[in-house]
């Protein structure tokens, strides 16, 4: 490629990669926000039920198993719980935890919709969209 003034190909070429790089930093900031605001959200939560537990008890020890639910079960439940008028720690606690849980989640899933949508890389987008059905499949795990 020569820098032809009439062609404007080296322009060309300068203004296509600055605007992917432009994205790649777009992308790059959105997915530092998602892991930011997930993590900072379940440690609210988490915080939040370790001062409410001891407050109420003077402990800070959580009588419950989540041994043997997968992640949905484990919010199903809750919420369930928690319709029924049972406001406590727990709940506070366990929506931390699937808060946690869910945060890479979401991230692939925004990388996904970012590789299919804005890239059109479909390379890229099949190779998250099989790690986001390997991530799904572990959360519905026991």
């Amino acid at each position: 490629m020569t820098d032809d003034p009439k062609t404007g190909a080296w322009q060309n070429a300068d203004a296509r990669a600055l605007g992917e790089t432009q994205r790649q930093f777009d992308m790059d900031a959105v997915v530092g926000y998602i892991l930011l605001i997930g993590v900072l959200i379940a440690l609210v939560l988490v915080a939040g039920a370790l001062i409410w537990r001891w407050m109420n008890t003077r402990t800070l020890w959580f009588d419950y198993k989540v041994t043997g639910m997968n992640l949905f079960e484990l919010i199903v439940e809750e919420i369930h719980l928690a319709a029924k008028g049972a406001f406590r720690p727990r709940l506070l606690m366990s929506l931390g935890i699937a808060m946690l849980m869910l945060t890479p989640f979401i991230r692939v899933l925004a990388s996904m919709v970012y590789f299919m949508a804005a890239l059109r890389n479909w390379k890229y987008s099949v190779f998250t969209a099989i790690v986001l059905l390997t991530l799904t499949y572990s959360l519905f795990l026991r």
